[in-house]
């Protein structure tokens, strides 16, 4: 086994919390995913966060960011427990982030609660985010917020 010196560990984490992040939101967008596809999504976007808790620069954006994406990789999935965990750490780590993470950890939740067909709780989360998104000054950064938001109805 090879031993890496600190310098090739932290290179390791930078290069992999990226390279996973990115991969996973291509399988995300990706329109038709199989189920092995399904698989490296999820592994990927953990994989990802794990990477970002190893890396000395690493923040509570980059965790709330990490932690959003395996929760909307759980709910792509239909595990609605895991999304509202991992959205739960989102918006743990969002309470002093602006606005548009805020509004992000919300949505994750409302999501959550849609797949959990917990009206109730989608509502409320949903709410929670849209009055945030108000607060978002970036354009781009709202639409596309926006856009996520107008995804959450039960059917």
């Amino acid at each position: 086994m090879t031993d890496f010196n600190e310098a090739d560990r932290a290179a390791a984490h930078r290069q992999f919390s990226a390279e996973c992040f990115n991969r996973t939101w291509e399988l995300i967008d990706k329109p038709d995913r199989t189920s092995a596809d399904d698989e490296q999504m999820l592994l990927c976007a953990l994989a990802s966060l794990w990477h970002w808790t190893q890396r000395a620069d690493c923040t509570d954006q980059n965790l709330s960011i990490g932690h959003w994406q395996v929760a909307r990789v759980y709910a792509l999935l239909g595990q609605a427990d895991n999304a509202r965990r991992f959205a739960d750490a989102c918006l743990k780590h969002s309470g002093a982030l602006p606005p548009f993470f805020r509004s992000y950890a919300h949505e994750g939740l409302a999501r959550a609660a849609m797949i959990a067909g917990d009206k109730l709780l989608l509502d409320a989360h949903a709410t929670a985010a849209r009055k945030l998104s108000a607060e978002v000054t970036d354009a781009d950064d709202r639409a596309l917020l926006e856009r996520d938001l107008e995804q959450l109805r039960l059917p």
